[in-house]
């Protein structure tokens, strides 16, 4: 029973700490479009999602006027197309078609974005794999709504090292194609190790086979919540700190529950999960570097950063589970520098490096995030950033990313203006060091050793 208390209390998450709905996403399974002709495929394709996701938008709309909740975005997940579409797309240009019918539909449902522009490649690629990977930077280019990723690696396969330095070279060839606005086609892309099959946040979303034939997901953001609460506990013991987050998180959570089964309700769709993410915009007031700094570090970076992200991320999963049966997705906290304007400071003031950021992933809930790097940077040295960090990931037995832009034309000290949620970010130093040979073996790297659990 939800009383009046609560009620004030949400009022006040919202209008004075900028807690929000990030997305209602549906989950779309494309699996049942396949034809013989891409004709076909594309004809059924743009017809299911346009029948299935009409009227996920008015709904979000609906909830937000009701129950005073903001919802952000409203997005739709679907089936890697690689799986759906494999058997008709025989060059690049063939999945870049597709691409287009996609950004068609989601203009034709209003929705934000659409992911699902994947595959899944973590022990070898097929033909239409490859072919979809290669199609990514005209795809990114000449879509607005469209967002891809590729899966490269697992704790149960290794990571394919041949996938790793394809991808490499297009994320190199998507910051060319779209450097006239920011290279922000490498913004809508993002290659994961140990990639959940229901998380609703972009640019990583797409609908897992393992899922039913559609479902809604619901993705909750509130980091000001959170910086507003270990505010009134300054200078307290861990014990006090953990226990505040933890009570914050689950009252987060309880918010998204409210929106998830309203939206489930009211589409026909099965609810599927919430994602309790602190996922930062570059609002004053929505950092999660803020909380890192509330807790006790001068800038983002600082020694005891780690430690700090840690208990972070888990007080607010410990918090989650408590408030809903099914958490999902990524929950925890995110690091995207770009979007986050304490990440963009601490970077500014020479406290949070690359390697810096790559140890926190070792804790957060995603990884590299938003990165703007030099333009000059070479294809086999981001395959290498890419490699250490779908590492983490296998060896950790968690969810890693990669996200980022080189900033063709600028260098350290610049600037990448990409607007909106994505905010901007200064341009970071990388070590210049070859990886060359190490990119160029090729193959697999296997599956670590405690794997092996059959």
């Amino acid at each position: 029973m939800i009383n009046i208390n609560e009620v004030i209390e949400t009022n006040k998450m919202i209008s004075e700490m900028n807690l929000d709905v990030r997305t209602i996403t549906i989950g779309i399974s494309l699996l049942d479009c396949v034809g013989s002709t891409l004709s076909e495929v594309k004809e059924n394709i743009y017809a299911k999602i346009t029948t299935v996701a009409k009227d996920l938008v008015k709904t979000g709309k609906d909830i937000e006027k009701e129950f005073g909740i903001p919802i952000v975005n409203k997005r739709i997940s679907i089936t890697p197309i690689a799986l759906v579409a494999g058997n008709v797309c025989k060059t690049s240009d063939d999945f870049v078609e597709l691409a287009k019918v996609l950004d068609k539909a989601a203009k034709q449902v209003g929705v934000n974005f659409l992911g699902g522009y994947s595959a899944l490649v973590s022990k070898g690629m097929t033909k239409a794999d490859e072919l979809l990977i290669r199609s990514i930077p005209k795809a990114m280019a000449e879509t607005d709504f469209v967002c891809s990723s590729v899966n490269v690696g697992s704790t149960k396969t290794g990571i394919n090292m041949d996938a790793v330095k394809l991808i490499g070279e297009m994320i190199k060839e998507t910051a060319e194609l779209t450097k006239d606005n920011d290279c922000l086609g490498c913004g809508k892309f993002v290659v994961f190790c140990n990639a959940p099959d229901d998380n609703p946040f972009m640019a990583g979303a797409f609908h897992g086979v393992t899922e039913t034939d559609s479902v809604i997901n619901v993705g909750v953001s509130g980091p000001g919540v959170v910086k507003r609460a270990i505010e009134l506990v300054h200078g307290e013991n861990f014990e006090v700190l953990c226990e505040t987050i933890k009570k914050t998180a689950f009252k987060i959570t309880r918010v998204g529950q409210l929106v998830a089964k309203e939206a489930s309700k009211r589409l026909g769709i099965p609810f599927g999960i919430i994602d309790l993410s602190l996922a930062p915009t570059p609002a004053v007031g929505d950092s999660v570097g803020e909380i890192l700094e509330e807790i006790g570090l001068e800038y983002t970076g600082a020694p005891g950063t780690t430690a700090a992200l840690a208990m972070l991320n888990d007080q607010v999963k410990k918090g989650g589970v408590m408030a809903s049966s099914y958490v999902g997705g990524l929950s925890g906290a995110f690091i995207p520098v770009s979007e986050d304007q304490r990440m963009i400071d601490a970077v500014n003031a020479g406290a949070l490096t690359l390697e810096k950021l790559e140890a926190m992933t070792c804790v957060c809930s995603v990884g590299l995030d938003m990165i703007a790097i030099p333009g000059k940077t070479k294809a086999a040295t981001i395959a290498g950033l890419i490699a250490d960090e779908m590492a983490l990931g296998m060896i950790n037995q968690k969810t890693t990313a990669v996200r980022i832009i080189p900033a063709i034309g600028k260098d350290v000290g610049d600037q990448v203006e990409f607007g909106g949620l994505l905010g901007y970010a200064p341009v970071m130093p990388v070590n210049e060091f070859s990886c060359d040979d190490f990119i160029n073996r090729g193959g697999r790297i296997p599956a670590p050793i405690h794997s092996f659990k059959n």
